[in-house]
């Protein structure tokens, strides 16, 4: 599972561009990647295209195959755009980016040289929490470990860690698509060291993204701010208030916003969404039993009938 704002990644952060040369402010250079879903995968690739050395893990073989494809393919594409006319030239770009990721199957195996392993697997903390148990064992002592949840409560993912190691657990929520969105969201428990905090964010620049740190509260920055419009935008719509259309008409044309708030829905996912929304209605804290979460007729409806947006072909849309 994964989160979205918009396609329209330089409406996420206005600020100056990272290049490159900020790799010398990270002493980060080997990078596990847990998980090959498309957050995992993209994740690997734009380390390995900033020049890092990263492994990819996933349960099977299939599953890594899966992952390394969908680098491939969008490695295809940017070679494309770089070097439109040179065929060769995007044939040596996308080998020598694939060429620095390596994959793997045992998770321990692969973090034990690793600087920085960063989760990206199913959205179920008593999974996350297990996974990072065994990865203690096997990663060094300097290694950060980081998750890329982007819902659940990063202290709560490490709580079965020693006190050392929390203090080396970060949240780093990147953005669907990856390569694409500059945004990664450095969370910071009550725990960790600021010299992890310094180093994780050294890192984002590093790898030609835009840090913005906050505290470990449901949903961060983003999410917390982007799920009360997704709900109020489908409450609109049970009061009929106006259409889905017309809702995304005005706040494109109104707002200035690339997606209307049902558009972006479906992108997202409407499971995604109702996932996010009950578990911080039921107990997320500051928001359980906060109005603006509350069970939504319509939300529901579409969930049961398997109408889950883009990925499904159905949601608020058509596709």
């Amino acid at each position: 599972m994964y989160s979205v704002l918009f396609k329209s990644p330089q409406l996420l952060v206005r600020g100056p561009a990272f290049s490159t040369s900020t790799m010398a402010q990270s002493a980060i250079s080997r990078i596990t990647v847990i998980g090959g879903g498309q957050m995992g995968s993209g994740i690997a690739q734009v380390a390995a295209t900033h020049k890092h050395e990263v492994t990819l893990v996933d349960v099977s073989q299939e599953a890594l195959d899966r992952g390394k494809s969908y680098m491939a393919k969008s490695l295809k594409r940017v070679a494309k755009k770089k070097f439109a006319e040179d065929e060769t030239a995007q044939s040596q770009f996308v080998d020598e980016i694939m060429g620095r990721v390596s994959l793997s199957t045992k998770p321990q195996e692969a973090v034990s040289r690793a600087d920085l392993v960063i989760e990206a697997i199913v959205e179920n903390i008593k999974v996350k929490q297990d996974l990072f148990a065994q990865l203690s064992k096997a990663a060094p002592q300097h290694t950060i470990l980081a998750s890329n949840t982007s819902s659940l409560p990063i202290g709560k993912i490490a709580e079965l860690l020693d006190e050392q190691r929390k203090q080396r657990f970060i949240g780093l929520h990147f953005f669907n698509p990856v390569p694409q969105m500059k945004l990664v969201e450095v969370v910071r428990t009550k725990e960790v060291d600021q010299d992890v905090v310094d180093s994780a964010v050294a890192w984002v620049k590093a790898i030609g993204k835009a840090p913005a740190v906050c505290k470990d509260t449901p949903g961060f920055i983003v999410n917390r701010l982007l799920l009360p419009y997704m709900m109020e935008s489908i409450r609109l719509l049970e009061r009929d208030v106006a259409s889905a259309q017309d809702i995304d008409t005005a706040m494109k044309l109104g707002a200035g916003y690339p997606m209307g708030p049902f558009e972006l829905c479906d992108y997202v996912g409407l499971d995604t969404i109702k996932f996010i929304v009950d578990g911080w209605h039921k107990d997320g804290e500051g928001l359980k039993g906060n109005p603006l979460f509350s069970s939504s007729r319509k939300l529901d409806e579409l969930v049961k009938q398997g109408r889950l947006g883009v990925k499904s072909g159905k949601g608020f849309y058509d596709y």
